[in-house]
């Protein structure tokens, strides 16, 4: 027999907007996979982020994120001069259940990441054709 998946905990009422009780309430399971990123998943996750070695592990775990949990994360230069890091935006696709403090946790560690390795920022802007001409 199997146990049931763990889901995460809510959030302290006001302190999130992450709609955790409506999307428990909603018949649609695909939807609630987001729920089974319990906070020691997170940290997992955040520590996989952390331990980034090439930009093609950095897409091969936005697409396990994606397949596992429907975190949509997109990772684009910004409209302004890209100098560093910072210059880079990273969004995530409208999602009912992806708390607020993990929509801020993976893109600092995705961000620390591409610091301590910059040629997979640099690897990250030339696919966005930046460095074409360099």
């Amino acid at each position: 027999m199997t146990s049931p998946a763990a889901i995460r905990q809510p959030c302290p009422p006001a302190a999130c907007t992450c709609g955790h009780e409506q999307l428990l309430a909603s018949a649609d399971p695909g939807q609630q996979r987001i729920l089974q990123l319990t906070r020691h998943e997170e940290r997992k996750l955040i520590e996989r982020l952390d331990a980034l070695q090439s930009f093609e592990d950095l897409q091969r775990l936005c697409a396990r994120m994606h397949e596992l949990l429907g975190i949509r994360v997109r990772i684009n230069p910004s409209h302004n001069e890209v100098r560093s890091v910072r210059g880079l935006v990273i969004e995530f696709d409208d999602q009912p259940g992806l708390c607020r403090k993990t929509r801020d946790t993976i893109p600092a560690a995705i961000r620390r990441a591409l610091v301590r390795r910059p040629e997979i920022f640099f690897r990250l802007l030339d696919e966005h054709d930046l460095l074409r001409g360099a």
